[in-house]
């Protein structure tokens, strides 16, 4: 990677590191002033086809699949290992592609950290399970084993930490796989890559390719040369791709986003309430899958609520990532930034209340950059827009609710089912609401945290599969079962008169 060329090659394909066939390359833009990043090879379909012929030959032919637990374990610390030294390097690298602040890709870079020591441990205490026949003389297991080829394609947001959620555990499997990150912010996984090879990763184990999903998409998943394609992004792609691996049975994990209700009653602790009703919806800018954006909130405190969270709202600091000061950064691109324009548009002409922000910011210093204003509508229900599509910006929606019955009723009332939070001071009332949510991830009197110790995933249009926990693993494995008779008889069964 370069400011001016891609003099060093940034695909991996078979353990080697090579320039795009047709030597075409892709600028990255710095979101927070417009400066060039860096230029990366930008692959192409057959680039895109070599590394999963990579992938499936050393499936196939390599010892990867059978190499030992432990030494599959011990790999995945490696990793984790290289990545604690460079943690400061891939945060840079990170904030400088994405444009979120240093203190947030340096989370990230920890999360990934985790992600893999919880990998090299779990992977460590599978053990086969034994099913008793009721035949002493018959052992019978099932086992696991890897799935085979794996595509893993993320998202631009969280760019390393969304494909560590793949990577590790298809590692830990003993799969073998292609990584593809976004276009738009592939350079701490080019960065990881490099790490991955210093650890120690067969050649054609990991490949690494970069470039527009609508030019690489057929060559990645319309091939029976794959096994399984784990997908995070939007709704619209991951429904493509579900259909084209379908003419192969091709196994899909996909996460697709969501459009978050985050409940609020009148008992809530106030002052923990608009703090992290605030965080939920506009850390990152709001470019986050499982963010807060529609506020669902008791009448009784619904105005005052939302006058003190415009207030705070007015007082976020924006800036460059990279500056101490900044409490969050641009949009990821000026395209993203328009379309959040046209959202915000959207819901003023569907008659919500603008009550704070809506524009872009009017300091100097940051007019080079994609910044936009945090944004709030209140007035809204279920027939605007602006409240049942994913705006993927710092954009909230404000409704309001009489009854707890109403507050479950809008919190389903949604196409997606990726995360929820609810805030009550009433501990029954609490386990009611978010046994009835139908969300894949719900906080209670929390939000936005997670472990890589418990599943992340949703329900109804955001998706299917399970990334984290142990079901996160077991995406990347197939069961097998083994019946082995120890002392076989004649079944008898033809007798042969």
């Amino acid at each position: 990677m370069s400011s001016d060329e891609s003099s060093t090659p940034d695909l991996y394909i078979g353990g080697t590191w090579v320039h795009a066939s047709d030597g075409g390359t892709r600028e990255l833009i710095n979101p927070a002033d417009g400066s060039v990043v860096a230029v990366v090879d930008e692959a192409t379909p057959d680039d895109a086809a070599a590394a999963v012929a990579a992938a499936r030959a050393a499936f196939d032919d390599g010892a990867w699949p059978a190499t030992p637990v432990g030494e599959r374990s011990a790999l995945l610390s490696r990793i984790a290992d290289l990545l604690e030294r460079d943690k400061e390097k891939l945060s840079r690298i990170e904030t400088a592609d994405t444009g979120k602040t240093l203190v947030e890709s340096r989370i990230d870079i920890e999360d990934v950290v985790s992600v893999f020591r919880f990998y090299a441990q779990l992977v460590q205490v599978e053990s086969d399970r034994l099913v008793d026949v009721g035949n002493p003389a018959v052992i019978s297991r099932v086992v696991r084993e890897p799935i085979g080829v794996c595509v893993l394609i993320a998202p631009w947001n969280y760019p390393l930490l969304q494909i560590s959620w793949k990577i590790a555990p298809a590692l830990a499997a003993g799969c073998t796989m292609v990584a593809k990150p976004s276009e738009v912010t592939p350079l701490s996984t080019i960065a990881f890559v490099r790490l991955a090879e210093e650890a120690g990763v067969p050649p054609g184990v990991l490949n690494l390719v970069q470039g527009s999903g609508a030019v690489l998409g057929n060559a990645l998943t319309d091939t029976p040369d794959v096994d399984l394609i784990s997908f995070t992004g939007g709704l619209a792609t991951g429904t493509t791709i579900s259909k084209v691996a379908a003419q192969h049975v091709t196994k899909v994990a996909v996460e697709l986003g969501g459009k978050n209700p985050h409940i609020v009653f009148a008992d809530a602790d106030w002052e923990s309430s608009v703090d992290q009703v605030l965080t939920g919806v506009f850390l990152h800018s709001g470019q986050v899958c499982s963010a807060g954006t529609r506020l669902i909130v008791e009448e009784s405190i619904a105005d005052r609520f939302v006058a003190e969270l415009a207030e705070r709202a007015k007082k976020i600091r924006m800036g460059d990532g990279l500056d101490p000061a900044s409490e969050t950064g641009p949009l990821v691109s000026q395209q993203q930034r328009d379309k959040i324009e046209a959202f915000v548009a959207m819901g003023i002409s569907e008659g919500a209340e603008l009550v704070v922000g809506g524009a872009r910011p009017s300091e100097p210093e940051l007019q080079k950059g994609s910044f936009y204003l945090p944004t709030i509508f209140d007035k809204c229900d279920r027939t605007m827009r602006i409240v049942q599509e994913e705006t993927f910006g710092p954009i909230l929606t404000v409704e309001r609710f009489t009854t707890e019955a109403d507050a479950i009723r809008l919190g389903n009332d949604t196409q997606f089912g990726l995360a929820a939070g609810v805030r009550t001071a009433d501990a029954a009332r609490g386990e009611r609401v978010v046994r009835a949510l139908r969300h894949g991830t719900i906080w209670l009197n929390d939000f936005g945290y997670y472990t890589a110790a418990a599943e992340w995933g949703g329900f109804k249009k955001s998706g299917n599969g399970r990334e984290l926990g142990p079901a996160g693993l077991a995406e990347y494995q197939e069961l097998k079962h083994i019946w082995h008779n120890t002392a076989p008889v004649p079944a008898g069964w033809f007798k042969g008169e």
